[in-house]
């Protein structure tokens, strides 16, 4: 019988991605970007998120780029900008990215490096994840 959590015992924190996709935290949890795979497509997308996975943040690099390796092979992805006139985003002020690469189609895991993405004047660089785990070690 497995004995109760006592009272010490942190309360594990738990962010619920939006899209369904693979949660990265950036920093100490300030923000996050969730990273959502149409496999069929071949297409990686990446959302801008506050540290509570609640709200998109827009950001103002053109695009972001990430270190792929799978099955012994580092491939470069770069996530374009993706500009949506229903929210009023525009290249330069998104909280989404887009990737699109024939790969992807065949490979649902891969260990990734966020090379940098600059949030709100905060830089983030050299980020580590798996795809589909993410980051988050709590």
């Amino acid at each position: 019988m497995k004995a109760p959590p006592s009272a010490e015992e942190p309360h594990r924190h738990v962010h619920h991605p939006l899209h369904g996709g693979t949660p990265v935290v950036l920093g100490d949890e300030a923000y996050h970007i969730e990273l959502v795979l149409d496999q069929r497509a071949g297409r990686l997308q990446a959302y801008v998120f506050d540290g509570e996975l609640e709200n998109f943040i827009r950001s103002s690099v053109p695009s972001v780029e990430i270190d792929a390796t799978a099955g012994g092979a580092t491939k470069i992805l770069v996530l374009a900008a993706v500009a949506n006139p229903a929210t009023g985003e525009t290249v330069g002020d998104t909280s989404l990215f887009e990737a699109r690469a024939d790969w992807l189609k065949s490979t649902g895991e891969f260990d990734g490096v966020l090379r940098a993405i600059t949030i709100r004047g905060t830089t983030f660089t050299d980020v580590r994840f798996n795809f589909p785990r993410g980051n988050d070690t709590d």
